[in-house]
């Protein structure tokens, strides 16, 4: 019997926030779609929210940027040592978050709770420690999908924090399935911990076809500043210094097409803005056209008080005629999977992710190792001139994106975690 129809099943989704544009949230987003389309029910707690008031509980000290929170993160990952009132403002913080975590089930009643990232980044320890505990003292089932893990972070290996780390980040327990983005942290995570994983990779909607240029999208040249023969190089990653900005803007300047820009669509976040700094003074040292467009991009199209329009990431990719994708290091890569789905070509440098799980799949894409040389330069010029290639190149892609990062895919393996729950 088909696992959906057996129950009208609901979910308690908890993370630090679920607001915005970043992966997190996106990739949440996703799985509340395959969820309800099943005739599933979702709720929502995190310290900041843009979903239906109906159906979340909002807790600010579940946000990373309390704060309180801030100020223990900032202690516990920069000194060497922890005093006692530091750990006594953690165990304060976990009770009462814990309260909230109890509130919030008895609101809603969900029978599954699925833990988005905070059981593997540690932006929140108090957080981790509260929903260790809510997850064994409750006997839930636990779904907890990791995004990303503290090992992966040179920034928080920290001797004030380990035996948090070791013990909520994840924590080991019968009732918790582990999902991972990829088998490389699969792997580690087994190798540390122990425990069993499930590898469900970023997906798009592959049955749905892109957005393509509207009335409401249709000026974004104009927006840029950019003119409408313009040569637009889109790289939709944030402006962290992991997304090897430079390299892009390294092509632009090597294309040396007299009409041509760099755009990105995302900001910097919560790791500051040094980085942007840079990005901007090397673009001018190169001559190179950048765009820096993160104040116009939002969840959702809509004009503010002023009149001025703001647009979705989805309004910038049927404009771009290159997706650049040059990273140093990704989760899996939600810009790679964007790309596939908007038929676009792709430039992207092979980080262990891509190499391990992504290219073995049969895309095709233009890579280079680590830096460009002359021949990665001339093989984009040729494919570009190449309307032909281009079709046939972006319709295969297509269809294995379809194949291996669809909805589709994510509905059986969401099955099969249903099904350890509950039986086949």
């Amino acid at each position: 019997m088909n696992i959906w129809k057996r129950q009208t099943l609901s979910f308690g989704f908890v993370s630090t926030r679920f607001a915005g544009t970043d992966g997190v949230s996106l990739e949440t987003k996703k799985w509340v779609d395959v969820l309800t389309e099943n005739g599933c029910k979702v709720y929502y707690m995190a310290g900041e929210l843009d979903t239906p008031s109906e159906i979340s509980f909002e807790v600010p000290k579940a946000h990373f940027l309390h704060p309180e929170i801030l100020e223990i993160h900032n202690t516990l990952f920069t000194k060497k040592n922890r005093d006692r009132e530091i750990t006594r403002q953690v165990y304060r913080l976990k009770e009462e978050i814990r309260d909230k975590l109890e509130e919030f089930h008895n609101r809603f009643r969900f029978d599954i709770l699925v833990v988005e990232n905070a059981l593997a980044i540690p932006v929140n320890i108090p957080f981790g420690q509260a929903l260790t505990e809510f997850i064994i003292e409750k006997r839930i089932p636990t779904i907890a999908h990791h995004h990303d893990f503290y090992w992966e972070r040179q920034r928080f290996h920290s001797y004030a924090a380990m035996d948090y780390l070791r013990s909520f980040f994840p924590p080991q327990q019968p009732n918790i399935q582990h999902v991972v983005i990829n088998s490389i942290a699969g792997s580690q995570l087994s190798r540390r911990t122990g425990a069993p994983w499930t590898v469900i990779p970023n997906v798009m909607d592959f049955k749905t076809m892109p957005q393509e240029i509207d009335e409401y999208n249709r000026d974004i040249r104009k927006e840029l500043e950019v003119s409408e023969k313009c040569n637009l190089i889109l790289q939709p990653t944030r402006l962290i210094s992991r997304k090897g900005i430079e390299t892009s803007i390294e092509l632009v300047s090597r294309l040396e097409w007299p009409d041509c820009a760099l755009v990105i669509p995302h900001a910097a976040g919560d790791e500051g803005f040094d980085y942007q700094h840079r990005v901007e003074d090397y673009a001018r040292y190169m001559n190179v056209k950048l765009r820096i467009f993160t104040d116009r991009i939002a969840k959702e199209r809509y004009t503010d008080d002023k009149g001025v329009k703001h647009y979705t990431l989805w309004d910038i990719y049927p404009h771009a005629d290159l997706i650049s994708y040059p990273s140093l290091y990704e989760g899996y890569g939600n810009a790679f999977v964007e790309a596939i789905y908007f038929k676009k070509p792709v430039l992207v440098n092979r980080y262990k992710i891509f190499e391990a799980d992504i290219e073995p799949l049969g895309f095709k894409v233009t890579s280079f190792d680590g830096f460009l040389k002359k021949s990665t330069i001339d093989s984009i010029i040729a494919l570009l001139q190449n309307r032909d290639e281009l079709a046939q190149m972006a319709e295969s892609n297509y269809m294995l994106g379809w194949r291996y990062l669809s909805y589709e895919m994510l509905e059986e393996k969401l099955e099969g975690l249903l099904t350890n729950i509950y039986g086949s």
